[in-house]
């Protein structure tokens, strides 16, 4: 039985199916696409984000993307905060963790009666909210991907580090540590 759940969910254009580094995708569903290639499956559960990979191939496809891909700016990952804080007081979720990166999220969430699925898609509702509150999206446009990554959590060193990784996580991308106020400690 899960713990809490890892998740991750990239915004629109940032992991394509067909992404020369590897998806977990089974086929390319977008037209745009599929002339840069057939989707890129792979089974691993370990990070591909820093593999070698044809660079020129995985931009001219995100060009090619019926809208832009979206870089959240810091704005924007205040926003998305503000959305993730509001769907957790609206549903009582426990977040252990939480990265807001320009072309990605991740949280450490604890166990809850809804899926992890459903809990994403509560976070992804809520942001968008509210960056359409703020004056900063406009709703034309999409701005997370459709799925998330997802890891099930069953033991406390698991969730620990998932705590650990998800944290040290914007060092990684070059940002500062982030501390939102709705991330409360993980008790096994």
């Amino acid at each position: 039985m899960a713990l809490a759940y890892h998740v991750v969910f990239g915004t629109y254009g940032f992991w394509l199916p067909n992404d020369p580094r590897g998806s977990w995708s089974r086929f390319v569903g977008a037209w745009e696409l599929v002339r840069f290639g057939k989707s890129t499956k792979v089974n691993t559960r370990d990070s591909l984000a820093r593999a070698p990979h044809d660079q020129e191939l995985r931009e001219a496809a995100k060009a090619a993307l019926k809208y832009p891909p979206v870089h959240l700016s810091p704005q924007q990952v205040l926003a998305v905060g503000d959305g993730f804080d509001k769907a957790r007081r609206e549903s009582g979720y426990a977040v252990h963790a939480c990265s807001i990166l320009p072309e990605h999220v991740h949280l450490v969430i604890g166990r809850h009666d809804r899926s992890i699925n459903q809990i994403a898609g509560h976070f992804k509702a809520r942001a968008t909210q509210q960056l359409s509150a703020a004056g900063i999206w406009a709703l034309e446009s999409p701005v997370w991907a459709a799925k998330c990554w997802k890891v099930f959590l069953d033991t406390p060193v698991a969730v620990a580090r998932a705590i650990e990784y998800v944290e040290v996580n914007p060092a990684r991308d070059g940002k500062p540590p982030q501390c939102w106020s709705f991330v409360t400690p993980f008790a096994s």
